[in-house]
């Protein structure tokens, strides 16, 4: 494998594990929300089954990180921060918000993901595979969260952007630092 090579599957790593401990992080603000201020058991039971898809991504590529000796970005602690707040306030301003959040996040994931499938060498196999899973997952996450009425109609096109923009930002900054 070429050092050009090794570089990308470390940034493709490192900041995988960043895009997946920030959904944990927003799936939790989202929790945080409901089960303070915004009581609906339904919803709450929907998130719980998403941050666990989550979990078992994070968890995969935590220890990707460890066997690989990557170092995680230095922005770890800025992004959970960022993730809980943004959780917290989409569910503040309602169901179709938070239900919005996930579905934005979701859908750059889905690009970021399928970015990465098509440059992943034949070496990667067991790399490549666990990703294309995992963008099944968030793909079926986006579809769970227009199917529970996330909409980009009105000011919600306007949050849609801002997720999105904020989650290209970060992918960016993570691959690198």
């Amino acid at each position: 494998m070429s050092e050009t090579d090794k570089k990308k599957l470390e940034e493709f790593i490192r900041v995988d594990h960043a895009g997946e401990r920030g959904a944990i992080k927003i799936y939790e603000g989202q929790l945080l929300a409901l089960n303070t201020i915004c009581k609906d058991d339904t919803l709450r039971k929907t998130i719980e089954e998403m941050r666990e898809h989550e979990r078992e991504h994070c968890d995969y590529f935590e220890k990707e990180i460890k066997r690989r000796d990557i170092k995680p970005t230095k922005f770890l602690p800025l992004w959970d921060l960022l993730g809980v707040g943004l959780g917290f306030g989409t569910t503040l301003l309602g169901k179709k918000a938070a239900m919005l959040c996930t579905a934005s996040v979701e859908e750059v994931i889905d690009e970021h993901y399928q970015s990465q499938i098509n440059q992943i060498q034949d070496d990667e196999k067991e790399l490549k595979e666990k990703i294309i899973k995992f963008r099944e997952d968030e793909l079926h996450h986006k579809d769970i969260a227009y199917e529970k009425g996330a909409s980009k109609e009105g000011v919600y096109s306007i949050l849609d952007k801002i997720i999105k923009t904020g989650s290209k930002i970060a992918i960016n900054i993570s691959e690198k630092i």
